[in-house]
């Protein structure tokens, strides 16, 4: 869609810097930029772009604008007011209502009449299915669903049975929730599986990355609380359950049974034992490892950075040591106490 960059800052409330009538039909990076695109510096590592950017507006700090050679939007937050732009200048494409001829529809779900069934799409017995929900290519929704107003499946997304889906939800493609969790129960070395006889739930205006999985509780269900965010690729065990507004990178694990609070963040690659609580406001670096419970806020790693191999072989050849080195130590320490408690007193 087409703007006046007047139009455009006042529905972003922004402040306007230029032309108002400037007209703003596209999105780009500051390098790459084409008349009639609309930019952004959040990130100074950017900021030699600035100067020679042919965008026709720029949106930015308020520190920034002597240096910006167009016009621009200035705000607080440029990366948040840049999203909202994007979404006025690039919306996802309405689809229409009704159903494609090769889905299959069991008699007994109940459809609003505004949603949208794509092409390949199963939908099985009493499924609940909400105005203008969008459902792609693909996705299978198992029996007794429900999947509320706005919500989005992209594609080849699979609901297992009797989960339930928020409002203004998008899941992206292969994503699966409400499969079995990993509850097996050993007999003597052999593993007897333990049926999983709770669901899923997520709430309102949560986003589920590609290949995501978040397991079904083996009594109780798993939660994904409001707002949440997930990322690619991400494991989310049976009976977690995950504070509203959190944000969880691609490639994290979460076990069992653990609570994660609200409007945390976990980075790419964290791993977090089962049966633990995380505080709201905690915040994990990549690749950290959470092996026990956190009660207050804070910003936590846990694992060592990487360092050059001969580095880390000599690194871990020493941590080998290490139990030794503290015995040594101790013995050092009782033989110096020792030699101290056997001198004479000098005022005796």
């Amino acid at each position: 869609m087409t703007y006046r960059l007047e139009d455009l800052a006042h529905q972003v409330d922004a402040r306007l810097v230029g032309d108002a009538d400037c007209s703003i039909d596209s999105l780009s990076v500051l390098q790459d930029a084409v008349p009639g695109s609309i930019s952004f510096l959040s990130n100074s590592k950017y900021r030699k772009y600035l100067k020679t950017t042919k965008a026709s507006a720029v949106i930015l700090e308020q520190k920034f604008l002597d240096e910006c050679p167009t016009n621009a939007l200035v705000s607080d937050n440029p990366y948040l007011l840049f999203a909202k732009v994007a979404q006025l200048i690039a919306p996802l494409s309405e689809k229409q209502a009704g159903q494609h001829a090769s889905a299959i529809v069991a008699p007994s779900a109940q459809i609003d009449v505004s949603a949208s069934i794509g092409p390949g799409v199963v939908i099985e017995d009493n499924v609940i299915i909400g105005a203008e929900v969008d459902i792609g290519a693909g996705c299978t929704i198992g029996k007794g669903c429900q999947i509320e107003d706005g919500s989005r499946l992209v594609a080849n997304v699979t609901l297992c049975h009797h989960v339930t889906i928020g409002r203004r939800v998008l899941i992206h493609p292969g994503a699966v929730i409400g499969s079995d969790g990993f509850g097996l129960a050993n007999d003597n070395g052999v593993w007897i599986k333990v049926p999983q006889l709770g669901s899923v739930c997520i709430g309102n205006d949560v986003e589920i990355g590609a290949n995501t999985t978040i397991d079904r509780g083996a009594i109780k269900d798993t939660i994904i609380g409001d707002g949440v965010k997930l990322d690619n690729q991400i494991q989310i065990a049976h009976n977690v359950e995950v504070g509203a507004h959190t944000a969880i990178a691609a490639c994290v694990g979460v076990a069992g049974s653990t609570k994660i609070g609200k409007q945390c963040t976990l980075a790419g690659g964290v791993g977090i034992v089962g049966h633990l609580e995380i505080a709201d406001n905690v915040h994990f670096s990549a690749q950290t490892l959470v092996t026990r419970s956190f009660s207050e806020p804070g910003y936590f790693s846990g694992n060592l950075p990487a360092v050059p191999n001969r580095v880390w072989r000599k690194t871990i050849a020493r941590i080998r040591h290490l139990e030794a080195l503290t015995q040594r130590v101790r013995q050092l320490e009782k033989q110096s106490q020792s030699e101290t408690n056997d001198k004479p007193d000098q005022n005796t």
